[in-house]
């Protein structure tokens, strides 16, 4: 890293040194701070010139949406297989016993497994680089899905779309925290994860749109939607190459005031971001160390079999209430569209309250609700139907707050990297236990599979809770402990505080 006295000296600026040139107050002319060098004063003073809405503005055009689009074609390649069994996928691999469920589960263990190892490339390669290969890898496997001949094809293709996939969600999380104030953050973060029902929705009116192309060159409709999607992944991945945005230290698209701008106000947040500092063991070992990173692990890792059970089995469960198979594609788009709306409407007001914990137990409770209904009432299609739209609505607004909420109580660069990346890793652990949640034999009430869901979501709420109590009491702790260093990193220069 280069020294203050060396960016001096270069009477320059670069983006790969984390400490620049001198910020000069404007009427004195006297140094007030350097970039990482901490300061007790504000960043709008140190910054007068500096608009900060135009350069929120410019951040949310250049970073999210493109993450949003990466991250919908990868939701959408990883669940079309739901809607590809709708048309015949099964028979034509013949599919026995539980050997659907095995190909779902094959997925996970790549993707557990690479979550870490692929946060760190990504901080080697820059963004861009990382998640654009990782696009067209997961869209040529999804092509080849759509090709393959038998149950032992499908179970390779599902391995390598784990292998190729695994980085881009952790990937975005972190690109996003890495951007944002932790105030401002959860609405951004909301939306990029509301890609996930967007996409759900979109598979089911794809699915309605391709259904139609059965025997079309001789393929089969659920062949179509693998070759189809993936073949949209890979052309989207040579555009996507020159449109994801890096890390701050790197935009091209900012001026040197305004990526000294960016990197202050987080600064004034979380403390130094630390861009240059390599993943070392230390980080692992602090990981390990605080407990309160398995609470935001099991906080996720609740979430996610309801959400994987939701995703796999939704169509299966709406075809079973007397629907036919190009109706059922359309009828699985409305319960995704509303946890969209939901979802940024919880979050908005949760960044304008600057508090998580409520509206993440409120989503839990409305998930459990809808698990709990689908487990109870059987022979009711309006109130089943019904009860989906509350199962969605709830999982997919509690798990983006709580990815946010933990991703953005951890301090710095390297350390918010391995953790994201584990809370993510250790999550997916749950989408093996939704791949055999849903059973054919116990079609069509699937009692197993609903009071699974309705035990993860409690277990979701019970670290939730756990972690909310954890963060107060280090809180008040830390309150008390002036000028000690914390477990976090923090020292008395600069005093990092959690959001609740």
């Amino acid at each position: 890293m280069s020294s203050t006295g060396d960016a001096e000296s270069n009477g320059m600026r670069t983006s790969s040194d984390s400490i620049t040139k001198p910020v000069l107050d404007e009427k004195t002319g006297v140094e007030v701070s350097s970039l990482d060098g901490g300061s007790s004063v504000d960043y709008k003073t140190r910054f007068p010139h500096v608009d900060e809405k135009k350069v929120l503005r410019k951040i949310d055009l250049r970073v999210v949406p493109f993450v949003f689009i990466i991250n919908f074609f990868t939701f959408l390649d990883r669940v079309n297989i739901s809607n590809a069994t709708l048309f015949g996928l099964k028979q034509d691999l013949k599919l026995q016993g539980n050997q659907y469920n095995t190909a779902l589960l094959i997925y996970f263990v790549p993707y557990i497994l690479l979550d870490i190892p692929s946060n760190v490339l990504m901080k080697r390669f820059k963004p861009h680089v990382w998640l654009t290969i990782c696009m067209f890898g997961f869209g040529f496997v999804t092509i080849m899905e759509g090709l393959t001949k038998n149950f032992g094809g499908l179970l390779a293709t599902r391995f390598f779309l784990g292998v190729f996939e695994c980085a881009v969600f952790p990937g975005c999380l972190y690109l996003i925290s890495m951007w944002y104030k932790r105030a401002e953050a959860q609405t951004r973060f909301t939306f990029f994860f509301s890609s996930n029902s967007l996409a759900g929705s979109f598979a089911g009116l794809l699915g309605y749109a391709i259904g139609h192309m059965d025997g079309m060159r001789g393929y089969r409709g659920w062949r179509w939607v693998f070759i189809l999607e993936g073949t949209l992944s890979c052309v989207l991945a040579f555009v996507m190459f020159f449109l994801v945005s890096d890390f701050p230290e790197e935009a091209s698209w900012l001026s040197e005031d305004e990526k000294a701008f960016v990197k202050a106000r987080l600064q004034e947040d979380v403390g130094q971001s630390g861009r240059n500092e390599p993943v070392r063991l230390t980080h692992f070992v602090k990981l390990f160390k605080d407990y309160k990173s398995y609470l935001g692990a099991v906080m996720y890792f609740g979430l996610i079999v309801p959400a994987y059970s939701f995703a796999y089995f939704s169509p299966t469960i709406i075809q079973g209430l007397g629907h036919t198979a190009i109706t059922t594609q359309l009828l699985s788009i409305p319960p995704y569209f509303a946890a969209f709306v939901f979802g940024m409407i919880i979050s908005a007001i949760s960044d304008r309250l600057h508090h998580r914990f409520a509206f993440t137990m409120l989503g839990i409770c409305i998930a459990i609700v809808g698990f709990s209904i689908l487990f109870s009432v059987h022979n009711h299609t309006n109130v089943e139907y019904g009860a989906l739209f509350l199962a969605a609505i709830g999982t997919y607004t509690a798990m983006p707050l709580a990815l946010c909420w933990y991703s953005m109580n951890v301090q710095g660069h390297a350390q918010r990297s391995v953790a994201g990346a584990f809370q993510i890793g250790f999550g997916n652990v749950g989408g093996i236990i939704a791949s055999y949640a849903f059973l054919a034999k116990d079609a069509p009430k699937y009692l197993p599979g609903y009071s699974i869901c309705i035990s993860f979501a409690c277990l979701s709420g019970l670290a939730c809770c756990l972690y909310f109590l954890a963060i107060t009491l280090q809180s008040k702790r830390r309150n008390v402990e002036d000028g000690e260093t914390s477990s976090d990193g923090s020292t008395s220069d600069f005093k990092f505080e959690y959001i609740s």
